[in-house]
């Protein structure tokens, strides 16, 4: 058996951004940030943050282009990929995204677009569990 799971609760980075497929398909890409605090041996407030990228297909990524914004607190739920691509000198890349299944928009941050209350993820295309599209699909 095995898993490829992440659930995520952090702040949007960036403004999502919305493209499409060559066959029509929506997606979205945001970077969140996600903190931990601790306190160290000394006594000092320590705090480190880990920024993810999230990769949205579908209705449920044209969605999160219209109501996320900067700075907005969103739950996200889906699965680690990682790929490759070759850079613009030639040199092998790699990437770690999160393929999100489900994003929900919660009310915290400095976003400034009001949302619905929404989990598209069981509608979209993509479904639960549903297959990534191919890397050749991802239009940026």
């Amino acid at each position: 058996m095995s898993v490829n799971k992440a659930i995520l609760i952090g702040n949007l980075g960036k403004d999502p951004e919305v493209r499409f497929t060559s066959t029509g398909r929506a997606v979205a890409r945001f970077p969140i940030a996600t903190s931990e605090v601790w306190t160290d041996a000394e006594g000092n407030r320590q705090e480190r943050t880990e920024w993810h990228n999230i990769i949205v297909w579908g209705k449920q990524g044209e969605t999160c282009g219209q109501y996320l914004a900067k700075g907005r607190q969103v739950f996200v739920e889906g699965s680690i990929r990682t790929r490759n691509y070759d850079d613009k000198s030639g040199n092998k890349r790699y990437v770690t995204e999160i393929v999100a299944q489900r994003v929900r928009f919660l009310g915290g941050g400095g976003g400034t677009r009001i949302a619905p209350e929404t989990d598209s993820g069981a509608s979209d295309e993509m479904g639960a569990g549903g297959p990534p599209p191919a890397d050749d699909d991802i239009p940026f």
